[in-house]
């Protein structure tokens, strides 16, 4: 099982239009928290795509161009590339080159977004949602296969025969479907064979595993053989030298982001005793090494997921803590998941 890091790059906002401090200082951090990620053994780092003022990365591509400059091993994903907004071929032209900058290290983690500002920033209409992501994976998946393309649709020009470039350096660039739990979202990835990443960030693990089974199950209906489909499960985490430090960190920043998305979404305040809740039942990873990484195991006995990401939520968190736990991660937490496992990490 591949064991990795994704980040959102919360930020403070800076609430000007130019000398933006806090967020370049952030872009500083996010660059070391990947390359020690990298140094410490970590398999892969991921970037989301988010368009609002607390999260500092709206073009995935450009940081991950960065981050390939940078590390020598680790592979390099969004998390998530916000398709149903973007251009397919613009999408693919800027991962085909951090794919080459990166000697083959590029991944494209594409779903439909969980935010939705992007759809009016860029234009579209939200009542076209499914539609545009449906067409949208269409034509990136087409372009992956072929170096030129022949296509029409609803919510772009057509392409007639046009050669699409640069090329990557792998035979085609992994595309995985991110997903939340909807199931005819595990129905399209079984259905198209294709890798896929499933968020839990609420209610207990346990939960998810029909999800799971739903897209095994359509994988075989369709012809493929669900043995080798390749699934990647992520919940938010942190870990420090003690169980009561982990929470005493973290708590802080994952209640200002909860309750602020909360708000938008009409969700009941989140308190301590909730949060202890979901860090001691629920899907949180925050504790010491020992914690964490049971729950990584139990995921996995749930699941056999081949990829675990975990989503770090750094928000008030002082940088020197946040790279410490990236350090316990891929120091401590990671070679006791691969020896219970039986994984040899080269």
């Amino acid at each position: 099982m591949e064991l990795g890091i994704s980040t959102f790059g919360e930020v403070q906002p800076d609430g000007l239009p130019g000398k933006a401090v806090n967020a370049r200082q952030r872009m500083k951090e996010l660059l070391e928290e990947v390359k020690l990620a990298d140094e410490v053994g970590l398999d892969v780092y991921a970037f989301g795509e988010h368009h609002r003022p607390d999260f500092v990365i709206s073009a995935p591509e450009v940081i991950l161009a960065a981050a390939a400059a940078v590390t020598k091993n680790i592979r390099l994903s969004s998390s998530v590339t916000v398709l149903s907004s973007a251009d397919p071929v613009r999408v693919f032209q800027n991962f085909a080159t951090v794919d080459l900058l990166s000697d083959g290290r590029a991944e494209i983690m594409a779903g439909r977004g969980s935010f939705i500002e992007s759809f009016p920033l860029f234009g579209y209409d939200l009542s076209d949602y499914d539609a545009l992501f449906t067409e949208k994976l269409d034509l990136l998946l087409k372009i992956n296969q072929s170096e030129t393309i022949t296509w029409n649709g609803k919510f772009r020009a057509p392409i007639p025969g046009r050669g699409i470039y640069p090329r990557p350096i792998q035979e085609s660039i992994p595309v995985w479907l991110a997903v939340g739990g909807t199931p005819a979202s595990a129905v399209r990835a079984g259905r198209m064979n294709l890798p896929m990443a499933l968020a839990i960030l609420g209610g207990r693990a346990d939960q998810f595993v029909p999800f799971v089974d739903l897209y095994r199950e359509s994988a075989q209906k369709a012809g493929h053989d669900p043995s080798k489909l390749e699934l990647a499960v992520s919940s938010q985490f942190y870990v420090a030298d003690n169980s009561d430090q982990a929470a005493d960190e973290f708590y802080p920043s994952y209640e200002i982001l909860m309750n602020r998305v909360g708000r938008e979404r009409g969700w009941e305040p989140l308190n301590r005793s909730k949060f202890e809740y979901n860090r001691n039942y629920g899907p949180l990873m925050v504790g010491n090494v020992e914690e964490v990484t049971e729950k990584i195991l139990h995921q996995h006995e749930l699941f056999g997921n081949t990829r675990f990401l975990a989503q770090l939520v750094t928000g008030y968190i002082p940088h020197a803590k946040v790279l410490r736990a990236i350090e316990l991660f891929g120091t401590k937490v990671a070679p006791a998941v691969r020896k219970e496992l039986g994984v040899t990490h080269l």
